[in-house]
């Protein structure tokens, strides 16, 4: 573990300018740098790197952070991988700090069993290329069968393993590996005091993780022996959890992002042979049902999913949860239908490259059209049935999380059905209105026709205090230790006279004081959990600076402080009009302050005259009068309390 002292001692090496610079070709601009974003394909410069604060952020994608976040998003290095990567550029030498016990033994354990996957896969690729039955029936079918390149086969380092039955068992013990590895990871079966090697008399296909280190293996049996699977996988364990790994991902990340689209097959064969037809942005979910974890995995790296089915209607249905899953992880969809007989693997190995993409290009649907298309000749003359596949089409745009995007997909269900929007809509709201009960939720996420606004439309976004909150976070990490100065009174107890005196307070103690006092807090979770460790470590004696947050370990929290902290406007570069004078934000500190925090509090009371207004009408409807009163009476000090924020006059805000 890289010790804290190492990590800021890196922090403070590093010039964000050099780095990015890289990468990127950054220009001079006032203050900032600016360039073409790396992440996303753009032509006007959008991508603003801060040298002063050591931050960077793309106000076309979003996409912010530190040093250490670029070299992670860029080169797809942990976090741990990022320091030492960036210690080695700046020549910080790096301190380590000792693990517990255990920790060191589960830190050992699983680099016994990378370290013994390693050794499997050169040892399956030894029988591959340099025994007789490795040869006559490995790469008979990789390269005969297959027509597998000698390129693609040493790229995913295929190989295979003999029919003995304890071969590898017997080749590793030798080399040094323990028992229990080899059980742990199952490359080795152990029955009645036996060893038996999982893989025997098949050809391997190495499963790689993210940052390209061996997890498991999968073997297909070569022979037409019913009584053996077809396939068979490594088992989960501690360095394999297969929701969370996809087959070719370490091959594809990097294609994915380019192209800022993911084609997703069946099996590994699908993925060798798209890879050789030139398609690399491919990846496999192994045979197994597709998880969040592996759609969330390759969200990392584009929100775009292309599927690739085989012509098996039977399958194509069982998999339209899949479809439904990636919808509602907020990705983008499209399917392509190979023709019948055919899938992937055997479409690209019938085909030229030039035919294989062409085919994929053309024949790319949106979900609504492939699953209407698909489905409507089943619906012919039945007007039921047709009912309950639109019913089921809805329920699948229901699931997306943008109501744009849903807007959209009913006017083309619309077209497509013929049936009104309004109905669909209709239709939409009553599945949406049913998932939100589901989940006990509060918010609704119903499209309404414009000229019908029902009792469903949730509250406006009028109230949300976002801006506020960010506006708040932002003046303490930029000014929390300066000084603003306040005129107060103060009379001597043996004196009637009152002084006005001069007090100095720090812009963390005034806000933390003021929000304090009226009990308010955050309704963000990140700008909450920011306030939240700003204040805890302000009460400790300890003002922390902005560098703090920007380089802090939780991506949520760095991002949010990097956005926050980065302008795209820069004041010192309006056009060289030097007559122009823009006084510097702290020049009158303490109004910005305390403008702020007004509408911070005005936001919340708001709100709260809003919800008083609603039960003012629900008691009124109800008769409930001592109820009625009550709230009357709150009303008043709300409204009170409006005409005080209004005045620009701090007051006391109750809010419980």
């Amino acid at each position: 573990m890289i010790s804290k002292l190492t990590i800021q001692n890196i922090l403070d090496a590093v010039r964000i300018e050099e780095v990015i610079g890289d990468f990127v070709s950054l220009k001079k601009r006032g203050s900032n740098m600016i360039g073409l974003c790396p992440f996303h394909n753009e032509k006007t410069p959008s991508f603003t790197v801060s040298p002063s604060r050591g931050i960077y952020k793309c106000f076309g994608c979003g996409k912010a952070g530190n040093a250490v976040n670029f070299i992670m998003e860029h080169e797809h290095y942990s976090y741990p991988e990022a320091l030492r990567c960036l210690a080695k550029r700046f020549n910080v030498e790096i301190e380590e700090e000792e693990y517990n016990p255990d920790e060191q033994q589960a830190i050992s354990n699983r680099e016994s069993m990378f370290k013994l996957n390693s050794f499997a896969t050169e040892y399956f690729a030894d029988q591959l290329y340099n025994t007789e039955r490795g040869k006559a029936i490995g790469l008979t079918y990789f390269v005969d069968k297959r027509g597998y390149s000698d390129d693609i086969i040493k790229l995913f380092q295929l190989g295979y393993s003999n029919d003995e039955y304890d071969a590898f068992y017997r080749a590793s013990i030798n080399s040094g590996f323990k028992k229990e590895f080899l059980i742990k990871t199952g490359l080795v079966i152990e029955k009645e005091n036996k060893k038996y090697d999982l893989f025997r008399d098949r050809v391997i296909f190495p499963i790689h993780n993210i940052a390209g280190r061996i997890v498991g293996f999968g073997g297909r049996i070569l022979t037409n022996d019913k009584s053996k699977p077809k396939y068979v996988n490594s088992p989960e364990s501690e360095i394999y959890n297969k929701s969370d790994i996809l087959y070719g991902i370490y091959f594809a990340k990097s294609s994915i992002i380019s192209h800022d689209n993911c084609y997703l097959v069946e099996g590994y064969t699908d993925v060798l042979s798209l890879v050789q037809a030139g398609i690399k942005n491919v990846v496999a979910s192994s045979g197994t049902s597709l998880t969040t974890g592996q759609i969330k995995l390759i969200r990392r790296y584009t929100p775009n999913i292309t599927i690739l089915y085989d012509g098996d209607a039977a399958g194509i249905k069982a998999s339209f949860r899949g479809i439904d899953m990636i919808l509602s992880e907020g990705m983008n969809v499209k399917i392509v239908l190979f023709p019948e007989g055919d899938d992937p693997d055997s479409f690209a190995h019938h085909h030229s490259p030039a035919e294989v993409q062409e085919y994929i290009t053309k024949q790319a649907t949106d979900f609504i059209t492939f699953k209407t298309n698909l489905l409507l000749a089943e619906t012919a003359k039945d007007p039921v049935k047709k009912a309950t596949l639109v019913k089921e089409i809805i329920n699948t745009i229901s699931l997306i999380p943008d109501a744009i995007i849903r807007s959209f997909y009913i006017r083309e269900c619309s077209n497509l059905m013929n049936i009104s929007e309004p109905s669909l809509i209709n239709e939409l709201n009553k599945q949406l209105r049913f998932k939100n009960k589901q989940k006990n939720s509060q918010s609704s996420y119903t499209i309404e026709e414009q000229t019908n606004i029902s009792e469903y439309q949730p509250v406006t976004d009028y109230f949300d205090s976002l801006a506020q909150e960010k506006e708040i976070i932002r003046l303490l990490l930029n000014y929390g230790n300066k000084e603003i100065k306040f005129i107060v009174r103060e009379k001597n107890d043996n004196s009637i006279i009152e002084h006005f005196v001069e007090v100095l307070i720090t812009v963390a103690e005034f806000i933390i004081t003021e929000l304090e006092r009226d009990e308010i807090t955050f309704t963000n979770a990140t700008c909450k959990k920011v306030y939240d460790e700003y204040t805890f470590l302000f009460k400790k004696g300890k003002l922390p600076e902005s560098i703090y947050f920007l380089s802090h370990q939780e991506p949520d929290i760095s991002e949010m402080a990097t956005s926050i902290l980065i302008s795209p406007y820069d004041l010192a570069n309006w056009g060289g009009k030097p007559k122009i004078y823009v006084p510097p934000e702290d020049y009158d500190l303490k109004k910005t302050v305390e403008t702020s925090i007004l509408a911070f509090k005005a936001k919340r009371i708001e709100k709260k005259i809003y919800e008083n207004k609603k039960q003012i009408e629900m008691a009124q409807s109800a008769g409930d009068e001592e109820k009625l009163i009550q709230l009357l009476k709150q009303k008043k000090i709300l409204d009170d309390i409006k005409k005080l924020i209004n005045a620009d006059k701090l007051g006391r805000v109750v809010i419980h």
